[in-house]
């Protein structure tokens, strides 16, 4: 009766330990944290860029701020505005003006 009681413990422990480790590496997929493999996936800046600048008035600028913020984050957030949920290092980017540096 005590070992089907400790098999079952363990059981239970080790399904808690295998459904934190899943709910972990989701979050860190989701918040674009570099994934665990010993080379780390590059996106393309300029494609990225291209398509978060499409709507603005000012594209060169509006490109060259985006490329330097996907180049420092490895991440640009999906739209064309807002979103920065998605990519925090690109939300925090800031000017010496404290003003949010990505568009």
């Amino acid at each position: 009766m005590a070992l089907s009681r400790n098999i079952a413990t363990s059981l239970v422990l080790f399904s808690l330990l295998l459904f934190h480790l899943t709910q972990a590496e989701e979050l860190m997929s989701f918040c674009g944290a570099p994934s665990p493999s010993p080379q780390a996936q590059t996106i393309d800046c300029g494609e990225a860029c291209q398509g978060r600048c499409k709507l603005s008035k000012r594209l060169n600028l509006c490109k060259r701020a985006c490329g330097s913020c996907c180049a420092k984050c490895n991440c640009v957030p999906p739209g064309t505005a807002g979103s920065h949920e998605y990519c925090p290092c690109y939300a925090n980017l800031t000017t010496r003006n404290k003003i949010c540096k990505c568009p």
